[in-house]
């Protein structure tokens, strides 16, 4: 019986230095995608890359182009937008399923037309003050699609959620990335795995961050120190700083991203307090609802410290 356990330990145990010795001769550090090349500063000095949430939703109408104008003009490097599909198949930038939390109609994206999209305010719920003005009524705040605003922002950068899975919006998306030949500037994401599975494999050239699947298992083999089993097809982290009682963006786990060359992106960071704890960490880009508070932190001589 002896010898049996003695035989099962030393099984165990070679089996587990197998898996050690795998994950450290795989975990050398993956090319960085090239949507994070040329980051402020090289990020020679820790700068992250600006991501402004839906253009900036704390200081503008979510995903309009009055927020994605001024997203760009107080500094911001990415502009972040959410992604459904029309009733008509026309690619339209969201963050809800439904209209009605940021227009002033009802009803699902999908069962909508572009043209029926168009006929909305998406200016009239828009408040900075708990609902006693609504400064940007009737200031033809529009719905915005993607062809809008990769012409209109022709020098920037994206970061682009495909929310809808049914009907394929990933493929769809992936043309009009060709079409423009923006395949190093956008960076896609998506909760949802077929979503992610579908555009990768229309797209596999344009980079994409890791699906909330994805990033469960990375954090686990994080914590078992042995992250080099994953051979990622992902080439970022865009992540909450904490989820479910969990912290997620420990030092350890951002060194150990970026050590791998992948970069860690944050969201959605409106706090400045957090702002500067996660600076401090070198994460490679932040996605907030407040960009002009980031560019503020950033631009103190201690990057914010």
């Amino acid at each position: 019986m002896r010898a049996a356990v003695l035989m099962a330990v030393a099984v165990v145990t070679a089996v587990v230095a197998g898996l050690y010795t795998a994950a450290w001769i795989r975990s050398s550090s993956i090319e960085q995608a090239a949507f994070f090349d040329s980051t402020p500063g090289d990020n020679a000095d820790n700068v992250p890359l600006v991501f402004a949430h839906q253009g900036g939703e704390l200081l503008r109408p979510s995903n309009t182009m009055t927020a994605f104008t001024h997203a760009v003009e107080s500094g911001a490097h990415v502009l972040d937008t959410d992604l459904h599909m029309t009733a008509d198949g026309e690619l339209v930038l969201i963050h809800d399923e439904t209209v009605d939390r940021t227009s002033d109609g009802t009803g699902a994206v999908r069962d909508l037309t572009l043209a029926e999209l168009r006929a909305l305010d998406f200016g009239y719920t828009f408040t900075t003050d708990d609902g006693r003005t609504f400064s940007y009524r009737g200031q033809g705040n529009g719905i915005v699609t993607v062809e809008e605003l990769f012409e209109a922002f022709d020098q920037h950068r994206f970061g682009i959620e495909i929310k809808q899975a049914e009907p394929d919006a990933a493929t769809l998306l992936c043309r009009q990335i060709h079409r423009f030949g923006y395949e190093d500037r956008v960076l896609v994401s998506s909760f949802t795995q077929p979503n992610m599975d579908a555009f990768r494999q229309a797209c596999p050239e344009v980079a994409t961050s890791a699906t909330g699947s994805e990033v469960r298992t990375s954090y686990v083999l994080h914590r078992l120190g042995l992250v080099g089993l994953v051979d990622p097809e992902y080439q970022a982290f865009q992540v909450p700083e904490s989820a479910g009682g969990i912290l997620i963006l420990s030092d350890g786990f951002v060194a150990d991203a970026r050590s791998r060359g992948i970069p860690v992106v944050p969201w959605t960071i409106n706090e400045p307090e957090v702002m500067d704890r996660l600076i401090g960490l070198g994460v490679d880009g932040i996605n907030t609802d407040r960009p002009d508070r980031l560019l503020a932190r950033l631009a103190e001589p201690s990057g914010g410290e």
